[in-house]
């Protein structure tokens, strides 16, 4: 049997967007990649904006993802720890995932150190300097009181709401998101950021979601910003073998 030694970081899968030719056929590919990975995982990392939508009423499911929660309870059932660094498309998760699945949920960001290299994680929506228009949406997105008041609308109003938002809000199918530069890059400026004002708190990797580009940066003093990329344009994950990180994408 293959050792399972190997970390998977991957995100922005949109799982269940509107605009997707077939939402169907899409999670079937993600739930393919992990039943590909199983025998090597013995973490995978979520990093957020793998739903395009979720909010978990106290009583209610919302449909959909049945094939890959599924097969995210199985792996999490054989032992491969599961953490899913919620974004700002999936960020009403509450008990009912952790709980059914058997998985860790992490708002915001997390250090974590793994086979001896410091990760710094995140979805990366909150990161660095935000528009204040965002700033002030996201703002009430996690406040409890508005998620309480959204919880006592029907169904039938706010998911169709919520994913007429998400297709409108960025047309991914249409826009490619580009590599700003060096110096544009919000994640390397709050990477390099960091560990300016951390100069005994050396981060290996910075790993993040969110921009849709796929990068492996390098960063003075041995660091390096890695970003997902996504799964609309690239099919794309990073694996850590316990020397080095990678990015690759998924090819069937």
């Amino acid at each position: 049997m293959t050792q399972r030694n190997k970390t998977y970081f991957i995100s922005d899968l949109h799982l269940g967007a509107k605009y997707l030719t077939n939402p169907l056929d899409y999670e079937r590919k993600v739930v393919r990649w992990l039943n590909s990975i199983k025998d090597s995982a013995k973490s995978i990392y979520l990093l957020g904006d793998i739903l395009d939508y979720w909010y978990e009423y106290r009583n209610v499911v919302p449909r959909g993802f049945t094939r890959f929660l599924g097969t995210l309870a199985t792996l999490a059932d054989e032992g491969i720890e599961i953490r899913w660094y919620i974004g700002n498309h999936d960020i009403w998760i509450f008990d009912y995932l952790p709980q059914e699945i058997g998985m860790t949920v992490v708002d915001g960001y997390e250090i974590k150190e793994i086979d001896g290299h410091r990760f710094f994680l995140s979805h990366g929506d909150g990161i660095g300097s935000l528009k204040p228009g965002f700033k002030f949406i996201r703002s009430i997105f996690r406040n409890r009181v508005c998620q309480k008041l959204f919880s006592g609308i029907h169904p039938r109003w706010t998911v169709p709401f919520a994913h007429s938002w998400s297709s409108h809000s960025r047309n991914f199918c249409n826009e490619k998101p580009q590599f700003l530069g060096e110096d544009k890059e919000p994640f390397i400026s709050f990477a390099r950021q960091w560990l300016d004002n951390h100069p005994n708190e050396h981060i290996d990797y910075f790993v993040f979601g969110h921009r849709h580009i796929l990068l492996d940066f390098d960063l003075h003093k041995d660091s390096h910003v890695i970003v997902l990329g996504d799964w609309i344009h690239h099919f794309s994950y990073a694996v850590y073998d316990g020397k080095t990180l990678s990015l690759d994408s998924y090819k069937e």
